[in-house]
């Protein structure tokens, strides 16, 4: 049995869970969102509880197993409390705001960029604008998300400048050190 697949899902209190032939949604205080299962696979409720079942035991089956009890937690954690993915921005006049729902974000280019959000998402600045946190209920979507907006100017290793995670440690490389007159 996978290690991942064969644990339990525990549902928090307020959020409920309808299992419908092939297809799972997960509805919570923070929305809702629905999954198509891959016919190997099965999920069904029990006390409190749901328990991800494969059909057989052949190598496809055993990773859908895994993969498919982490979609589902995921589901449930991103409905009962969200997810968030949190952006550094690094650099004299590099910044973001957010003007209604969107981000406007200035990055060293001679304008503005502005990133709408995709249903789901939401968008804080913090920090004068050189902190930016993306939220929303699917995990994916909030890292793709963060991956986009990371791309429009990912860090550089000399100054360090640019858009990074919080998380994320940039080697920094010397420069022309060696230079003499």
């Amino acid at each position: 049995m996978s290690r991942i697949g064969k644990k339990p899902i525990t549902l928090p209190a307020k959020v409920s869970v309808a299992i419908d032939e092939q297809k799972l949604t997960v509805k919570g205080p923070k929305g809702e969102l629905s999954f198509d299962l891959h016919p190997e696979v099965s999920v069904k409720q029990e006390d409190g509880a749901l328990l991800v079942e494969r059909k057989g035991d052949n190598r496809q089956q055993r990773a859908l197993h895994g993969l498919t009890r982490a979609l589902v937690s995921n589901m449930v954690t991103g409905v009962s409390t969200g997810f968030r993915r949190t952006l550094k921005i690094e650099g004299v006049g590099y910044n973001g705001d957010v003007r209604g729902k969107d981000l406007v974000m200035k990055l060293g280019y001679s304008h503005e960029i502005v990133v709408n959000p995709p249903p789901g998402i939401s968008f804080a600045a913090e920090d004068k604008g050189t902190t930016i946190h993306i939220d929303g209920i699917d995990k994916q979507m909030v890292g793709q998300v963060a991956a986009n907006i990371r791309g429009l100017r990912p860090p550089e290793p000399y100054l360090g400048k640019g858009v990074r995670y919080s998380d994320e440690v940039i080697r920094r490389k010397a420069g022309k050190a060696g230079k003499t007159k």
